[in-house]
């Protein structure tokens, strides 16, 4: 008998020293494990962005680099939050088709991704998505269209929160980060270590533009119910898009553009 609780008094004492040590690994490397900040960036030659520049942002005491391009006359613009891999240069692709249409955009990495130098934090990226609109509102009349995905839904929100623009789309969107590391880690106590939460679900409630959620049932990275929960908080819902069938990267090839220009005409000022 006395064995026996020795036995179980060990086992009790592992599984504990297991479940702390899962905690202490996870808050200490929380960062490499939320981002996944690597990739190559291409050079505005290598896409069919003829009239696009480099732009260099000031943000802090450091700058953020990507590629603008004006609208065409009586256009909106676009401010890009790209989403948590790879840099921004990988959604060329996206670039050109709105500047096809007369779109103007600008998009850009985060400090700490590959084309901006830094450290990544959740106060780093907010900040760099204030300057970055910022250095766009001064620059252009133009309309300000804000488009977050994924990762990007979080500074796209909270910018939309701060700032005047005339349109917020949210691109398969957590309610929160720290939501969606509970949904994934059920047992770890996310909520009282996570660093960079990014609460979508409380600066939703001070964004006055019209907001379009677009999400896929299928989505294996931010479960779809982070979308529709997200949109019912917003103040000036317009519209849910939801794809069946979709994952986390396929609304682009599912018509999302054709749903942001219908979305983006309705939320713009005769």
């Amino acid at each position: 008998m006395k064995l026996l609780r020795r036995l179980l008094l060990a086992l009790l004492i592992l599984v504990i020293a297991s479940y702390v040590g899962a905690v202490g690994y996870m808050y200490f490397n929380q960062r490499a494990l939320q981002y996944s900040a690597r990739g190559e960036v291409l050079a505005l030659g290598d896409t069919q962005l003829s009239n696009a520049q480099d732009v260099a942002i000031a943000s802090g005491t450091t700058r953020v680099n990507g590629w603008y391009q004006p609208p065409r006359q009586g256009m909106p613009v676009i401010a890009y939050y790209k989403g948590n891999s790879k840099s921004f240069s990988e959604e060329h692709e996206r670039y050109e088709r709105f500047v096809a249409e007369g779109y103007g955009f600008l998009a850009f990495d985060y400090r700490g991704f590959p084309a901006s130098p830094g450290d990544i934090s959740e106060a780093n990226i907010l900040a760099d998505a204030i300057a970055a609109f910022d250095w766009l509102d001064a620059l252009t009349d133009a309309p300000i269209l804000i488009w977050g995905r994924s990762l990007g839904s979080g500074p796209a929100t909270y910018v939309a929160s701060q700032r005047d623009a005339a349109a917020l789309l949210l691109e398969t969107p957590f309610l929160s980060a720290v939501n969606v590391a509970a949904e994934r880690y059920p047992i770890l106590p996310v909520w009282q270590v996570m660093q960079d939460q990014f609460r979508n679900d409380l600066w939703i409630a001070d964004v006055s533009e019209p907001v379009l959620v677009a999400h896929g049932t299928a989505d294996r990275t931010i479960d779809v119910s982070n979308g529709r929960r997200l949109y019912d908080l917003a103040p000036n819902p317009d519209a849910l898009w939801i794809v069946e069938g979709a994952d986390h990267s396929d609304l682009w090839n599912a018509g999302i553009w054709d749903q942001a220009k219908a979305f983006f005409h309705r939320a713009l000022p005769r």
